[in-house]
């Protein structure tokens, strides 16, 4: 991710992304992508990235980090928003 996705994601999760959940055990980041967090820990869901066998992945904001994680560790605070997306390309060329 570069400097520039990073500030998006970081200003989306200030915003409150598309959701909150609330970590239900310990996770510590096994691959550099993923997000690591504690017990408890709110984390501020950004998109839903795949469904893989084990369960489903998202993007989340935690402690000023950001990454992916399975949904199988948190629960959600409420159903999760639709992203909307805008394409910015389409604006610049008007």
């Amino acid at each position: 991710m570069d400097a520039a996705q990073l500030g998006r994601w970081t200003r989306f999760a200030a915003k409150g992304g598309i959701g909150r959940a609330t970590a239900l055990v310990d996770y510590v980041a096994e691959q550099p992508q993923d997000l690591m967090f504690l017990k408890g820990d709110e984390i501020v869901v950004l998109l839903k990235l795949e469904e893989e066998r084990e369960g489903e992945v998202y993007l989340g904001h935690c402690e000023g980090v950001i990454g992916r994680f399975d949904a199988r560790h948190v629960r959600f605070h409420s159903k999760l928003k639709t992203p909307v997306r805008t394409r910015r390309s389409s604006l610049a060329k008007s």
